[in-house]
């Protein structure tokens, strides 16, 4: 069947930004499609919604179960209007003492994960020539903090593919956001938080540290996730929705410093950069 309201496709409903955006969507009248790893854990946002809401069990590092996912939604609405690519984890450790299983599993959900349900996707975004796919990513996508290498190492893997995504999905009529989110008040250390502690003396005051404070301000994060649900539904709406939507005052803050300090350093260093090409 088809339908006239937009059909959102959300990964990683059972807490966090997923879940909190899912309710939001359907609280807009529009259709929805709800995964967990779990199913039995998101039921309960589609319940009495179900003529326009689906629940569906969804691994995004199971490839088949990725396309079972896909095909669910196509029978019960037809198309895929909008991809809220959200699954996803974090890993803190310090660099050095990164575990290469966590490393990988990490990958695996965050970026091999979200780049195999969203090819699963496009197809049926290109078909319509419209679309629009969301990726969650983080503040830690775009700097790096003391403890989360890896965590940002998947996120700026995921921004840098999202540039790629949007150039050619453009012409196509595929717009492509990557959202940003800083602290967030989801629970995020205490359900989607992997470390390993860092007992290397020399990372005490860094790596170690950090950790720490990321346990001990979990629940009293300023960023408010139903406020964040309402924004990303709210680009949706826009003829030319950003690019990126960093969340969060902390988030834009430290970003755009971090920025300025990037285009300083490289306009500092731009007799070496263009003295690198062959003499005209």
């Amino acid at each position: 069947m088809t339908t006239k309201q937009p059909v959102w496709f959300i990964t990683g409903c059972s807490t966090g930004f997923g879940r909190e955006l899912a309710k939001e969507v359907l609280k807009k009248g529009f259709n929805v499609v709800v995964t967990a790893r779990d199913k039995a854990k998101v039921s309960d946002l589609i319940s009495g919604q179900e003529d326009r809401a689906l629940a569906v069990a969804l691994d995004v590092t199971d490839s088949g179960n990725i396309k079972q996912a896909v095909d669910a939604a196509l029978a019960k609405f037809g198309t895929i209007d909008v991809l809220v690519n959200n699954a996803g984890y974090g890993y803190q450790t310090s660099v050095e003492e990164g575990e290469e299983k966590e490393i990988r599993a990490q990958f695996d959900a965050n970026v091999f994960g979200l780049f195999a349900m969203t090819r699963a996707v496009l197809p049926v975004m290109r078909k319509a020539k419209s679309g629009h796919v969301i990726n969650i990513t983080s503040v830690a996508g775009l700097i790096g903090f003391p403890a989360s290498g890896y965590y940002s190492a998947s996120k700026h893997a995921v921004e840098g593919w999202s540039d790629s995504l949007a150039a050619e999905g453009g012409p196509l009529g595929i717009k492509v956001t990557c959202v940003e989110p800083g602290p967030f008040r989801t629970d995020w250390a205490g359900r989607s938080l992997r470390q390993t502690t860092s007992r290397i003396a020399d990372y005490a005051e860094t790596a170690a540290a950090r950790m720490k404070e990321t346990s001990e301000r979990s629940g009293s994060q300023p960023g408010d996730p139903l406020r964040a649900a309402q924004a990303m539904i709210a680009l949706t709406q826009e003829t030319n929705p950003p690019r990126h939507l960093v969340m969060g005052a902390f988030g834009y803050e430290a970003v755009t410093a971090k920025l300025k300090e990037r285009l300083q350093q490289i306009e500092a260093w731009k007799t070496a950069s263009i003295g690198t090409d062959f003499p005209k």
